[in-house]
């Protein structure tokens, strides 16, 4: 018996378990915190797991991230809780023993592909992609849905043969991100190249900072490569990690916001640009070519310093760049994601858990 789709009102508390959370700053984090709100003003109980609750060791290479090798209680904390659905965002360690307890208690349960780990690990270690591709598939395998944030990524994992995928877009807060949230009134200054994210070797950076462009570069961001290109790029500004309408001020001033990146599954950061008045200029991959509408919101491009100058020319239009986007809202994405949950009938409800038939492969 394949578990049923929850009915309105069935999802009262939700466990969320993520390997991702404050205070690291990227876009799962931003995404997670977005969903947890929108679910939170339905009225649903989250109970968040997150590694700031157990012990944990930073990631080599990437401190900022802790490794959740003990996660004591966590078996308990998921069953008393009693959750309606269970969703798994990450694929760390933490999401590991969260599939584990769930697979052992036949509770059905949700999965997310935020990340592109097969080419990020590639980037950092000499390790096939095709063997983290296996180790992929088998983390989702069991889920009764994989979230995927764009089409593109979609397409690219069903390649892959992962199954069961469905669409959870992303939103943008346009009471923060907006073109009047600009403070440059000067416009005889030199323009503001952008880029916001995590300052690591997935970005692909230095095909930004390596162009000569008529104008400023400024990145936004931390991470665990920000010392070498300080000392690498020393003309160019390294502002650190900005938020809310401090961030916005930066997006809105800058003449083009530039997305280097080839492994993003989406980028959050495209749309809070885009939501602010500022085109975005990118290569043609997964992530940009579902937001980008080329020539009214930026320019996609294997050329990144044509696309950039290209994309120069379309801030004059602010508004209208604004405007083009009024699909991604944060409220869509959590009536997606609640849709296609695992619902969990829980011993007071007056109907009985199914048998799940499907998905629970190890």
């Amino acid at each position: 018996m394949i578990n049923p789709a929850p009915a309105p009102g069935d999802i009262q508390r939700l466990s969320l378990v993520t390997d991702a959370w404050h205070p690291q700053v990227n876009g799962v984090v931003t995404t997670l915190s977005q969903l947890v709100d929108q679910l939170q003003r339905q009225q649903i109980e989250v109970d968040v797991i997150h590694p700031n609750d157990y012990q944990s060791v930073p990631l080599p290479t990437y401190p900022e991230i802790p490794l959740v090798w003990r996660a004591k209680g966590l078996r308990k904390r998921l069953l008393d809780f009693k959750p309606n659905a269970i969703h798994i965002a990450t694929e760390g360690l933490l999401g590991w023993k969260a599939r584990r307890i769930a697979l052992q208690h036949r509770l059905p349960f949700t999965t997310a592909y935020h990340t592109k780990y097969p080419e990020y690990i590639h980037e950092r270690f000499p390790i096939p992609q095709r063997w983290i591709y296996a180790l992929m598939r088998r983390f989702h395998r069991p889920a009764h849905h994989t979230f995927v944030p764009g089409e593109s990524i979609l397409q690219e994992l069903q390649l892959q043969n992962f199954q069961h995928l469905v669409l959870m877009t992303r939103g943008v807060n346009t009471d923060i991100f907006h073109p009047n949230a600009a403070t440059q009134s000067d416009a005889s200054k030199p323009p503001v190249y952008l880029y916001v994210g995590r300052i690591a070797p997935e970005k692909n950076l230095s095909a930004f900072l390596d162009l000569n462009l008529p104008g400023h570069k400024v990145v936004v961001g931390k991470g665990p490569d920000l010392a070498k290109l300080q000392e690498a790029y020393p003309e160019v500004e390294f502002t650190g990690p900005k938020y809310d309408h401090e961030l916005a001020a930066y997006y809105a001033d800058a003449k083009v916001f530039v997305f280097p990146s080839r492994t993003d599954t989406f980028g959050v950061v495209n749309l809070e640009a885009i939501a602010c008045g500022t085109p975005v200029a990118a290569f043609p991959v997964t992530g940009p070519k579902d937001i980008i509408t080329p020539g009214l919101n930026g320019i996609l491009s294997e050329d990144l310093q044509a696309a950039i100058l290209e994309a120069a020319k379309l801030k004059p239009h602010a508004q209208q760049i604004a405007a083009s986007i009024p699909q991604y809202t944060w409220e869509g994405a959590a009536q997606q994601f609640i849709q296609h949950l695992a619902y969990i009938p829980q011993s007071n409800s007056p109907e009985k858990a199914p048998k799940q038939t499907q998905n629970l492969v190890r």
